[in-house]
């Protein structure tokens, strides 16, 4: 009895390694293009002639004039009110910028520290194609440029683009594309993937830096890499 014991413990510890490294469950999107969210930027948009990062009109749902605001808080009961920072916040007296991932730990709608800023985080846009296949807001994500041949690890950090087609200022950054904003800047073509890890953040992590993002897929065991380009004949 206690060699059958043991021999159960010896076979449960080889297969421990196996288990931890099975691969998370992922899918596969190619954008179509990929706009510049700067959304939870605290210097993403502010009072017209404010020295900002995007336009008023790109704050308006799918940047339709006249369409609901998205990008920046509101008054409760005036929604073309804007609410603006105080003395105390990162850029008083520009709007608070919102995204849809939000810090649990920060339930101040007017906290600006409560929302995924996108000149230091890599973020995603949750479209209507990866929420169908079970991607939701918080989820890493891994991101490849076929142009510039680099990958990132990412989450889902926004929504209100249902093409999904959008990423932050600072992902398009860390791909390697010298973009400096929201007004001008937009890769064009489809170029960029996005590999989805669905239910990898159920504890709704939220990162303040770029770096304890990395740290956290990296020990999650989620992958970066995507297969090397095919050489042209």
């Amino acid at each position: 009895m206690h060699r059958i014991g043991l021999t159960l413990a010896l076979l449960l510890t080889t297969l421990a390694p196996l288990r931890a490294q099975t691969p998370h469950p992922s899918f596969e999107l190619l954008t179509h293009r990929m706009d510049v969210d700067v959304d939870g930027a605290p210097n993403a948009y502010g009072p017209p002639g404010s020295n900002t990062l995007d336009d008023l009109r790109d704050a308006h749902y799918r940047a339709r004039a006249g369409a609901e605001i998205v990008g920046y808080l509101t008054d409760d009961d005036d929604p073309s009110v804007p609410i603006l920072q105080g003395p105390n916040d990162p850029c008083p007296g520009l709007y608070i910028s919102q995204t849809a991932f939000t810090d649990p730990a920060r339930t101040d709608p007017r906290d600006v520290l409560r929302y995924v800023d996108a000149t230091k985080i890599n973020y995603v846009v949750l479209g209507n194609a990866a929420r169908r296949r079970g991607a939701r807001l918080g989820d890493f994500v891994a991101v490849y440029s076929k142009r510039t041949h680099r990958s990132v690890f990412a989450i889902v950090g926004d929504s209100g683009n249902p093409s999904g087609d959008e990423g932050s200022l600072h992902l398009l950054q860390d791909l390697g594309y010298p973009f400096h904003n929201g007004t001008d800047d937009a890769v064009e073509d489809p170029e960029i993937v996005i590999r989805f890890y669905p239910r990898s953040n159920t504890r709704q992590l939220f990162f303040r830096t770029q770096a304890a993002l990395d740290d956290a897929a990296t020990q999650l065991g989620l992958n970066k890499s995507f297969p090397a380009p095919r050489a042209s004949k």
